[in-house]
């Protein structure tokens, strides 16, 4: 069951989401009890999830990204 540093902070990432299967949560509580840097840059990215939350910070909407991208298009 042993994973990569980058696939950690995917699953790390996914979990904060909601979007990791409980595999990947396995995964991910497995490697973070055996790598302190990994237990670190969880606790971090759930602070600025949370931060994000709390500032109701919005994205783009997908026709608003597409239209972004049609225009840096034309400017290059």
């Amino acid at each position: 069951m042993k994973i990569s540093r980058e696939k950690a902070k995917e699953l790390c990432t996914k979990s904060q989401y909601g979007e990791a299967t409980w595999w990947e949560l396995l995964q991910l509580n497995v490697y973070v009890l055996l790598f302190k840097e990994c237990a670190d840059f969880s606790a971090k990215n759930r602070k600025l999830t949370s931060l994000c939350d709390k500032a109701n910070l919005n994205t783009l909407s997908e026709s608003e990204k597409e239209s972004m991208k049609k225009d840096l298009e034309k400017h290059l």
